[in-house]
């Protein structure tokens, strides 16, 4: 027998004995057992690894599912719908990233499986990068598959999106994977499942699925019932030398301090160069701009990129949940962690770990607490009435909404709430009831914390050895209903920033809440605090600090030519990476003179900005920036400044937004897109601003052609479009 074998068996058989702990050892002590593991004990398909129907019919797996994935939220859905495959109906299921495999066999699933696509679309109705491959192949008709032909005759198939609504294409990807499966044959189980994430993706995909799985269920001949409560992972505790922990790193590399290419699996910890206030000191809204040293790093970047930027919770959760879980003394001992099915859920995180760093660095328990995880923890209540409570949240659509979504109530603060506890005070042992809920079910529910993104708003021809940042901090007020209290709700991010500006510009030891406007109520605002030495410090060199970051291309650029004119439309923080726009013309403008001083830029287009905010000394951004840019640029920069709350009215005595500046100046602009082949690029707001910049452009262009903004204006807008004139970067 092979030491493989071996190891392999006895993992299998030790998560038999957890699994089975109470029957064989009548107790239901929560205590984990002390157990060796193997964390890649894994089965795997043998031969071509890039073959899904091999692997499906060696796992006996019944459905495989694809997400097309660009910030995790795909990926999330995808485990848990096969989780609920396997809970209900005891199918076991293989989920795949599509870039890992190859699609010719598509039309060899076997007959008595089905394969399920959660997609989400991303930018102007694209594929997410890892989806990309996968909708070639099934738009392309002269892809044929591997009985020769472009049909997947008798294939089952179900499709879940993610989407936006506020985007102009919404669950566009889903809408054409669904489309084109149809159009070769295939056969949908059920209704196409469509989340919106400006509303309740959570509730889209709720009301969803219980109409698709009794249709995929009479399908596969399966029945309800039929699987049965089932554990993910093994939670152990064991003991490990500590350099061999993970204690927040987010790679083995970060932990072992090796070399490597730093992208969104090896984050680089960044020191912070410099960081400032934007907005007016003492107003009522932060505005974050950090600059993030990358030199030495192989790290590059180019205009109108994203800078991921990896988060920790704040110290008020993590605490709070390590009072719940009743692990408040044992927050730094180490576990290890092992999948009982690695096919269907990895562990999301590096092991071994401890509690606490789970609770901090890598699960997302800051996020609204969802309705269905709330009825999986039900079950691990400490008394019947804080059962009855969580049973109503996860069962009444509209008290979980009046309770949780409008109380903004994290899965702590829902703990705290069903047992009757002041969800505002700061939480210790003496003042938290316990739930005895086993941490590989917390591990289970709630998915792993992701990285915030952000336009950068610089250019690597101006700032070649720095990433900036432009973030307003987010700061909202809840909903109060009863028992649940008005409060303030910080954004994870952009709070952990602003901890990060103030400890680089006033020094670690004076960071006291540094959020509070004078007069806030304190009992009303649970000022966030991160953890932002780091792991073992990493983030803080003699008091300069760092953050994990990682860059994600765009295709948010200016054109090649500097010929052709640009419209760039940007209120707020929409200008952020019009910053970097001109940063890089500018920077091309000085080379270009330098080498032609008789002729300069005399032949480049005109570079528009049409920017907004609400006072010009409250949030004008950049302010003192622009006419420096404006020296180098001369007339080839041409900026529109729409002060609401200040400045001109329009006769009626409504505000000026940017979209009233851009149709003042329609005259150029139509000469810009129509004569001179111009690019627009909008910035900002997806919901408001971006579709009433929309129908003024709409506007100018219809009469341009002698028609009007819904017919000739469209058809013109279209055509920006489908030439990539027309681009945007937007958020709801």
């Amino acid at each position: 027998m092979s030491s493989e074998y071996l190891v392999l068996t006895l993992g299998a058989a030790v998560a038999g004995v957890y699994v089975f702990r109470d029957v064989i050892f009548g107790t239901s002590s929560k205590a984990p057992p002390v157990v060796t593991s193997n964390s890649k004990a894994a089965v795997e398909g043998g031969g071509d690894p890039r073959d899904f129907v091999a692997r499906m019919k060696a796992g006996k797996k019944r459905l495989v599912i694809f997400y097309g994935s660009q910030t995790g939220t795909a990926e999330e859905y995808a485990i848990r719908i096969a989780k609920e495959a396997k809970s209900r109906y005891g199918l076991a299921s293989l989920v795949c990233d599509p870039e890992e495999y190859d699609f010719e066999n598509l039309d060899s699933v076997p007959e008595n499986c089905a394969v399920i696509f959660v997609m989400a679309t991303y930018g102007e109705g694209e594929p997410t990068d890892n989806a990309v491959q996968l909708m070639q192949n099934l738009e392309d008709p002269d892809f044929n598959f591997s009985k020769g032909e472009h049909r997947l005759d008798g294939l089952k198939y179900v499709v879940f999106g993610l989407g936006n609504k506020t985007y102009e294409h919404y669950n566009f990807i889903a809408r054409k994977t669904d489309e084109k499966l149809e159009e070769m044959g295939a056969t949908r189980l059920g209704p196409r499942g469509e989340g919106d994430d400006d509303k309740a993706m959570e509730e889209d995909y709720l009301e969803w699925k219980e109409q698709m799985w009794p249709a995929l269920a009479e399908a596969l001949g399966v029945e309800e019932g039929a699987g049965g409560d089932t554990q993910d992972f093994v939670v152990t505790e064991e003991t490990h030398p500590i350099e061999k922990v993970f204690l927040g790193e987010l790679s083995a590399r970060a932990l072992n301090k090796t070399r490597g290419i730093h992208d969104a699996k090896n984050p680089y910890p960044a020191p912070i160069v410099t960081s400032r206030e934007l907005f007016r000191v003492g107003g009522e809204r932060n505005c974050v701009h950090i600059e993030l040293g990358i030199e030495d790093s192989g790290i590059h970047y180019q205009h109108g990129d994203h800078v991921g930027v990896w988060p920790t919770n704040p110290e008020i959760e993590v605490n709070r949940l390590l009072c719940s879980l009743g692990l408040w003394d044992r927050r730094n001992t180490t576990i290890n962690i092992v999948s009982l099915d690695p096919m269907l859920a990895k562990v999301p995180f590096p092991v071994p770990t401890t509690y606490e760093t789970v609770l901090r660095h890598y699960i997302d328990i800051s996020a609204v607490a969802g309705r269905q995880t709330l009825g999986i923890l039900s079950k691990f209540a400490p008394t019947d009435d804080s059962k009855q409570k969580m049973v109503k949240l996860a069962t009444d659509k509209d008290h979980y909404h009046n309770v949780v979504a409008e109380g903004c109530l994290r899965l702590g603060q829902v703990l705290q709430y069903v047992t009757g506890h002041d969800i505002l005070a700061e939480s210790t042992p003496d003042n938290t009831t316990l739930w005895a809920i086993p941490f590989e079910v917390i591990v289970s529910c709630i998915p792993r914390l992701q990285p915030r993104y952000y336009s950068i708003s610089s250019s690597p021809k101006y700032h070649p050895k720095s990433i900036h940042v432009t973030a307003v901090v987010l700061k909202y007020e809840s909903v109060g209903t009863a028992g649940v209290p008005a409060r303030w709700v910080y954004g994870v991010g952009s709070n952990l920033l602003l901890n990060l500006q103030y400890a680089t510009t006033s020094g670690h030891e004076k960071l006291v809440e540094p959020l509070l406007m004078e007069g806030e109520k304190l009992e009303r605002a649970h000022v966030p605090l991160y953890a932002i030495d780091g792991p073992r410090g990493a983030y803080n060199a003699n008091s300069v600090y760092k953050v994990p970051i990682h860059v994600r291309r765009s295709t948010f650029r200016l054109p090649t030519n500097p010929r052709t004119p640009v419209i760039m439309i940007g209120p707020g923080t929409g200008v952020a990476p019009f910053r970097g726009f001109v940063q890089e013309r500018v920077a091309l403008a000085e080379r270009t003179i330098a080498k032609h001083p008789e002729s300069g830029i005399s032949d480049w287009g005109t570079m528009w900005l049409f920017y907004g905010c609400r006072g010009a000394n409250e949030d004008f951004l950049y302010k003192e920036e622009w006419p420096k840019y404006s020296e180098v640029l001369g007339d080839k920069f041409q900026m529109h400044v729409a002060i609401s709350r200040e400045g001109p009215r329009k006769p009626d005595g409504s505000k000026i937004y940017v979209q009233d500046l851009l149709w003042e100046q329609r005259e150029k602009i139509r000469d810009a897109l129509a004569e001179k082949k111009g690019y627009v690029y909008v910035c900002g707001d997806a919901k408001n601003m971006s579709k009433a910049v929309e129908a003024v452009l709409m506007r100018i262009l219809g009469e341009a052609n002698g028609g009007s903004a819904a017919v000739e204006g469209q058809k013109e807008l279209n055509m920006l479009k489908e030439k990539s004139r027309y681009l945007t970067d937007v958020w709801s």
